[in-house]
């Protein structure tokens, strides 16, 4: 990877997809957008070198927009992956002493949503307002400069924006984990960092449509080679009704032999097979 690349995101700044982005690219410069569409056409464009948009998180399940785009419409390989823990936090004004005079909450509907039992124990009686992400609502609360006003986000988002850390870890559950794509116009993966994890390949399987079972002898070309597949999904084609494809995450062997010859099985059969990407795994553990 080379110093000072230009890493795009799916933005406002402040958001966990930043935070993603800072983990991965500690040096670089990083370039928000507006939509992941926007965000992928800047890296086949060549306008930045890396684009890093989410995927799935545990508890909304998948971003299919990332999904159709990545397998269906752009041509950019998948280079790394981060699974980064959800931590949202209670932003209020700096001088703000008694969590009691906060008459209004605003977030994401999904951060709101995921922090409801404090909501209702610890402010009862607030009004909870959605906003368009975490990052425009404590970009609000600061703007307004009114006491009342809270926001839940996270610590980047405190920190662009001035406000303080009321109440931490304010979310339901700590089995909250969102993972992060970085995709790149050649295949060459990231280097592996202390948050290395594993290897991983994703590959996309298109099915005939005339062939009974297909599913079944594809993932025993996987089974019968030991190989743990991490995650199967099928997506629709858009071409007509019943008709689908799937996206196959499988844990990488070290042994490169086992993955030719799952392709070429899976090819003999007459079932179509591509790579999306071979690449390194991070995790930051949250807990």
């Amino acid at each position: 990877m080379k110093t000072h690349s230009k890493i795009g995101f799916l933005g406002p700044e402040g958001t966990f997809t930043e935070i993603a982005a800072k983990t991965l690219f500690q040096e670089d410069e990083r370039i928000p957008f507006p939509t992941i569409r926007t965000c992928l056409a800047a890296v086949e464009d060549g306008e930045i070198d890396y684009g890093v948009v989410p995927l799935e998180n545990t508890i909304e399940g998948s971003v299919n927009m990332t999904l159709d785009l990545l397998s269906q419409q752009v041509s950019l390989p998948i280079v790394g992956e981060l699974v980064l823990p959800i931590r949202q936090h209670l932003l209020v004004l700096p001088e703000l002493e008694d969590l009691g005079e906060i008459k209004t909450v605003q977030s994401h509907p999904h951060a709101i949503a995921q922090c409801h039992q404090y909501l209702q124990s610890e402010l009862p009686g607030v009004e909870l307002k959605n906003a368009a992400s975490t990052s425009a609502a404590a970009e609000f609360v600061k703007k307004s400069g009114d006491m009342s006003e809270g926001a839940i986000g996270n610590e980047l988002a405190a920190e662009k924006y001035g406000l303080k850390i009321a109440r931490s870890n304010i979310h339901d559950t700590e089995e909250n984990d969102t993972r992060f794509l970085v995709v790149h116009k050649t295949p060459e993966p990231l280097p592996r960092t202390n948050l290395f994890r594993e290897d991983r390949v994703t590959y996309k399987i298109i099915l005939p449509s005339d062939y009974p079972g297909a599913l079944h002898q594809v993932l025993s070309a996987f089974a019968w080679r030991n190989l743990n597949l991490t995650k199967i999904e099928s997506r629709p084609m858009k071409t007509g009704l019943g008709n689908y494809f799937f996206i196959i995450d499988v844990e990488k062997p070290n042994n490169e032999i086992l993955l030719k010859g799952v392709k070429e099985e899976i090819q003999a059969l007459g079932i179509g097979i591509s790579v999306l990407g071979e690449y390194p795994c991070f995790v930051v553990n949250g807990k």
